[in-house]
């Protein structure tokens, strides 16, 4: 299972959003983190996006870990974000009883 973070900020504010950034705390080891990934687009600002994986069963500890990441940029002025959870084809097919041709 991933967890798939957007967080959007403008470029004003980027001096502040490293600063907090580089103060969060360290994930615990289980959970596998891809990214962050940068983009600027003019009129739009800055958006980082990062994917946080683990076991499906870490879901409700590893949700509270990341929530708590992100919750360290709250009162950034423009900060906003989105915490999306994604799942495996292969998991979403077999929770509707259909076959899966395992490729992995």
């Amino acid at each position: 299972m991933v967890l798939i973070s957007m967080i959007s900020n403008p470029p004003e504010s980027g001096k502040e959003m490293i600063k907090r950034s580089k103060q969060l705390p360290r994930l615990p080891e289980y959970i596998k983190t891809i990214g962050p990934y940068i983009s600027s687009t003019v009129g739009q600002g800055i958006k980082t996006l990062t994917i946080y994986e683990f076991e499906d069963s870490k879901f409700a500890e590893a949700s509270k870990h990341i929530n708590n990441l992100l919750q360290a940029f709250i009162g950034v002025p423009g900060f906003t974000f989105s915490l999306e959870v994604w799942i495996r084809a292969k998991d979403a097919y077999q929770s509707f009883e259909i076959p899966w041709r395992d490729t992995e």
